[in-house]
């Protein structure tokens, strides 16, 4: 869904990207150094617990994720090791910022628990979905990757990595706000149901173009 403001983001932050490039600033270079920062705010976030201005600090950095292919326009055009290091760190950086929300539902029960020796049902649901959305994560990815090594193109899907960002730093930011885990633990439900349909949309889709060539 937000997939479609990519290309309208991309013309605001040029003015960016040029700027980028007067300072000798590589393509590469940005891809890792938001990567690094991805990695390292969403663990921190878990860890600390400074959920709301850490998560500010990571939504600008995800907001900024396209500046490297900008730049790699404005200078080498783009090269194919490029495209392969940013989609590479792009998924270690989906898998910190998944581990962030895991790490706030086990480090930091507390916040609505209130000292209660009862299940924490939220964190338990929290927790197994994350864990289902680290694999529709990465399944999604592999699906593309695998169906364009046969000749085939498996970009739909309901749910895009944009999508799927909003919906994680949006359940952070409330459960924040309310230091309540229950505005993530339905982030991450949501989440897995999202990545499940996009991963059988991938299949189908995929399975459609096989039979139209068969045809």
């Amino acid at each position: 869904m937000l997939e479609h403001c990519r290309g309208l983001w991309k013309k605001l932050t040029e003015p960016i990207a040029r700027v980028c490039v007067r300072m000798h600033m590589s393509a590469n270079g940005i891809t890792i150094t938001g990567s690094i920062l991805s990695i390292a705010l969403s663990i921190a976030i878990g860890i600390t617990g400074w959920i709301i201005p850490l998560v500010f600090f990571l939504a600008i950095v995800v907001l900024f994720d396209s500046l490297d292919g900008s730049v790699a326009m404005l200078t080498t055009g783009g090269t194919k090791f490029g495209a392969f290091l940013d989609s590479t760190l792009d998924r270690i950086a989906d898998w910190a910022v998944l581990i962030g929300c895991i790490l706030i539902f086990y480090l930091h029960s507390d916040w609505w628990m209130h000292g209660g020796s009862g299940e924490d049902v939220i964190s338990h649901v929290g927790i197994s979905c994350a864990l289902v959305s680290i694999m529709t994560s990465f399944v999604t990815s592999y699906a593309r990757a695998r169906a364009e090594s046969v000749g085939y193109e498996a970009k739909n899907g309901i749910a895009t990595r944009a999508d799927r960002l909003f919906i994680i730093l949006v359940g952070m930011f409330v459960t924040g706000l309310t230091n309540n885990g229950l505005w993530l633990a339905i982030a991450m439900a949501l989440l897995t149901v999202l990545g499940l349909i996009t991963v059988f949309q991938r299949i189908f889709e995929v399975r459609r173009q096989m039979k139209a060539d068969e045809r």
